[in-house]
């Protein structure tokens, strides 16, 4: 219990102020935005990361609660649906192996290590977990969906196995948080250290460190996020587009769903949970968009914008539950678990890049997009400086929510 809980028997801002609570979440996330946008610290840590900090910290101080109907069924059942489909507009499957090059190879090798990780974590902690062993798969597989493709896969793999809401996901949230963060923070020093420079090329370091590509006066976030051509028009089908997607994925993973009888057998019961998954269909639906009705893609500006803007209110709440208490007393091995898996991503990343090649950026990146998902992994590119590597991290990470959802579905099934 907070110190605000002590004092006024709740949260300083109650769980039925909605209205307040919006504020305080638009606020933190306006906040961000403008730390990212204003001071070369707070571009290179990402304002992704910032709002993530920032809730825990408002939650931990009882300024806000853990949870509420804005967070459990506002953002985590609208904001995140929709703008998955709006994200995905990026993820042109005939374009992604032409522009990403090597670092493409390197996060699918990096997706690899993250099943693996997951598998070897799984049955590493199994048997010292106090827990249910179904609890402990479902983090499993909310991990693999996190750490191939980011926080969004990491809603969906919380609904699918359901632990949606409960304190088992509150932990789990704890955990992904506090590794995902210091992780960056990894990154970023690995960009900086003599003995991966003189294992990998690093061209775009060299590059940045010459002085090139930088716009005076701004960070590297300002100069890429500057202002873009947007209609009211833009913005309607936008929204359009996205809440139809979602709802037509609603009514298909319904009909999947219903043909699943009450006690079904091993191919039925995969069946029922996979294809009767809405983020399955939204993920389906949205790159068959966006791979063959390219003409119409590239007509609706602010897309990527509108994406962003609501994985980020997403990025805030996924913070809010984050309390560290949660972890340290309830489930510590989550956060065993969630290391373990990052060391494998991390080793499976960097050893890829090096037999094929890749550049020291590259496996920075590509690391960042598994573990992170396109946002921060483009932050991260913003942030250094490595504005050619905005673009393949964009889509690398946009084809992380269409393989984490798959696979942390199939890792739901084979050890949930």
């Amino acid at each position: 219990m907070t110190l605000m809980e002590k004092l006024f028997g709740h949260t300083l801002i109650a769980a039925d102020n909605t209205i307040a609570l919006l504020a305080v979440m638009c606020l933190g996330v306006a906040f961000s935005i403008w730390l990212e946008q204003k001071y070369n610290w707070a571009s290179k840590v990402s304002g992704a990361i910032i709002a993530l900090i920032l809730a825990m910290v408002l939650a931990n101080l009882g300024v806000i609660p853990t949870s509420c109907v804005l967070y459990d069924d506002i953002v985590w059942g609208v904001v995140v649906p929709v703008g998955i489909p709006l994200l995905l507009l990026q993820c042109n499957l005939n374009k992604i192996g032409k522009l990403t090059g090597k670092m493409l190879i390197v996060f699918l090798v990096g997706a690899v290590g993250t099943t693996l990780g997951a598998l070897i974590a799984f049955y590493a902690l199994k048997g010292v977990y106090s827990g249910s062993v179904a609890d402990l798969a479902g983090v499993a597989s909310m991990m693999t969906g996190s750490y191939i493709g980011g926080g969004v896969n990491f809603a969906a793999m919380a609904d699918t196995a359901g632990l949606k809401g409960t304190d088992v996901a509150a932990a789990a949230t704890v955990a992904d948080n506090l590794l995902m963060a210091a992780y960056f923070f990894v990154l970023i020093f690995i960009a900086g250290m003599k003995f991966f420079r003189a294992k990998f090329a690093h061209p775009y370091i060299d590059a940045v460190e010459s002085g090139a590509g930088k716009e005076a006066g701004k960070t590297q976030a300002a100069a890429f996020w500057n202002r873009k051509d947007i209609s009211l028009k833009d913005i309607a089908i936008n929204v359009a587009y996205a809440v139809t997607v979602v709802w037509i994925s609603q009514i298909i993973a319904g009909l999947f769903s219903g043909l699943v009888p009450e006690n079904p057998n091993a191919f039925m019961d995969f069946v029922g949970k996979f294809f009767g998954s809405q983020y399955v269909w939204i993920t389906t639906i949205s790159v068959i968009v966006a791979t063959f009705c390219t003409k119409q893609v590239e007509k609706m500006n602010g897309s990527q914008e509108i994406g962003t803007y609501l994985i980020y209110l997403f990025l805030f709440v996924i913070g809010v539950p984050a309390n560290i208490m949660t972890v340290v007393t309830k489930s510590p091995l989550f956060l065993v678990l969630c290391f373990i898996m990052v060391c494998v991503n991390m080793v499976f990343c960097f050893v890829g890049a090096k037999l094929c090649k890749a550049s020291l950026e590259d496996a920075i990146i590509a690391s960042n997009a598994n573990i992170g998902g396109p946002t921060t992994a483009a932050g991260m590119a913003i942030s250094q400086g490595w504005s050619a590597l905005v673009g393949p991290a964009m889509l690398v990470g946009t084809l992380g929510y269409v393989l984490g959802n798959y696979m942390g579905t199939l890792v739901n099934f084979i050890i949930g």
